[in-house]
């Protein structure tokens, strides 16, 4: 007997109101499991959501345009099949991450048009109930320009704040972190008056020059403004819209610079054996499908310095007066793509040696070019590396993946002439650039981290080690 099931979209970590880019099929369709149903998009990632059933379109809940949330209705299907994952658990977040996450479902009875209950939509016109303590308060404006909608609002704090729907999209309006903000209304409710009030406390301790414990304000509020110039007046002109990542990538840089204070120590590492020995186990890795690439050692070296240095692989917390050290380590790597720069994270990479870090991060780099990298594969990084040694450069200063507080860059190693044992000898040298949070990590600490990762990238032997 056939029956209608509820295709839903699946976990998506802490991330709310995501995009649908693109509806694939529409009422009436013949479909087979793991047909892509809707294209979603958020942060710097883009997602299908695939059927769990095979069967008939009966209705296509969700408009190109429109937002959904996990557990929302994607499609209806009539199908006589059993929807496969149905009434698995769900793979825990710290453990390997699926490449296509399948979502929940839900299965009722009934004939076409019969329904017990309307399936949820996206986005309904009618505004959500707001407690009295809010009625007061004004609503927000219906029309923000284009870079405010992609405030870099922290999704950790939106996660655990206590707030209606509203208040949720004043907040990333405004580019304000729930999380910072104090609730006055009923059981610790944030209200709209209390985002206000967060948003004035802000601007007044910023143009005040505010002290350490003063928020900053994500947007860098009370500095002068960049003045709006008509460049057409001084001949032509083409406008061309910013990317979505790059209107997102924007603005999550613009606040670590604003809201970190950089510092960026530069440093060598001489890796002539170590690309020596990479040399002769590369046909060796190639007969096993495994790219090795510099980056695996480097990923490598990175793992033994975070041990060495804990400091670097930790956060500060939301009050900024705890450091939240963590006792696992995913690295993230920047990964150059068509649709822009993104940022892959190695998972568990203190349990991978250098031949599973190369072929994990081979595997991501590849997912991210092809744009099918999963929401969970960009998120929970420790530290990030930015590698550009295979375009060039001798240095720069990498803004840091905030909430992290160290980044590593990379640039192309180069020949160099050194004095050793009386006499000039080549040897292949990597320049590194490490950007730090200042209000974690001093200079210091800074020198004696990259001192420990050039004294372990030199040694090639050390790497290859067996992880215990």
């Amino acid at each position: 007997m056939s029956r209608i099931i509820d295709v839903r979209v699946p976990d998506m970590g802490n991330f709310k109101d995501v995009a649908v880019i693109d509806v694939l099929v529409k009422p009436g369709d013949t479909i087979e499991p793991e047909t892509p149903l809707v294209t979603l998009e958020t942060e710097k990632a883009t997602m299908d959501v695939p059927s769990t059933v095979g069967g008939v379109v009966e209705r296509v809940v969700v408009a190109k345009g429109g937002t959904v949330n996990a557990g929302d209705v994607v499609v209806a299907v009539r199908s006589d099949e059993e929807p496969q994952g149905a009434g698995k658990e769900p793979a825990a977040s710290t453990g390997p991450v699926s490449e296509a996450p399948a979502p929940a479902v839900q299965a009722r009875d009934g004939q076409a048009g019969g329904t017990s209950s309307e399936p949820q939509r996206p986005a309904p016109a009618a505004a959500p109930a707001v407690p009295a303590a809010e009625r007061a308060a004004p609503a927000p404006r219906a029309e923000q320009p284009a870079q405010a909608l992609f405030a870099p609002a922290l999704e950790l704090g939106f996660s655990r704040a206590h707030a209606s729907p509203s208040v949720r999209k004043f907040a990333r309006e405004l580019g304000v972190d729930l999380g910072a903000v104090s609730g006055t209304g009923f059981k610790g409710r944030i209200t709209h008056d209390d985002v206000k009030g967060f948003v004035k406390k802000t601007l007044t301790a910023t143009g005040a020059g505010g002290g350490r414990g003063a928020p900053a304000s994500p947007r860098g509020a009370g500095l002068p403004s960049i003045p709006a110039v008509d460049f057409s007046q001084f001949g032509p002109t083409e406008v061309k819209p910013l990317s979505r990542i790059q209107r997102i990538s924007g603005a999550r840089l613009q606040a670590s610079w604003v809201n970190l204070p950089h510092v960026t120590q530069f440093d060598e590492a001489d890796i002539t054996e170590l690309e020596r020995t990479r040399a002769a186990l590369k046909d060796q890795a190639t007969a096993k499908g495994i790219k090795l690439t510099p980056l695996a050692f480097i990923l490598r070296a990175c793992v033994k310095a975070l041990q060495e240095f804990p400091q670097f692989n930790a956060s500060l917390d939301a009050s900024g007066e705890n450091l939240v050290l963590k006792k696992y380590m995913h690295l993230g790597f920047a990964a150059d793509t068509p649709q822009g720069l993104l940022v892959p994270v190695v998972r568990d990479a203190d349990r991978k040696d250098v031949y599973e870090l190369a072929r994990a991060a081979g595997e991501l780099a590849e997912k991210a070019r092809a744009g099918t990298l999963t929401l969970a594969q960009m998120q929970g990084g420790c530290f990030t590396i930015s590698s550009l040694g295979g375009i060039g450069g001798t240095a720069f200063t990498p803004i840091i993946n905030a909430p992290e507080v160290a980044i590593l860059g990379v640039s192309r190693a180069a020949l160099r002439p050194v004095h050793i044992d009386g006499s000039f000898v080549p040897r292949l040298i990597l320049p590194l650039s490490l950007s730090y949070d200042h209000r974690v990590i001093d200079g210091a600490l800074a020198v004696r981290f990259t001192t420990f990762l050039a004294r372990t990238l030199a040694d090639a032997r050390g790497l290859l080690e067996a992880v215990p």
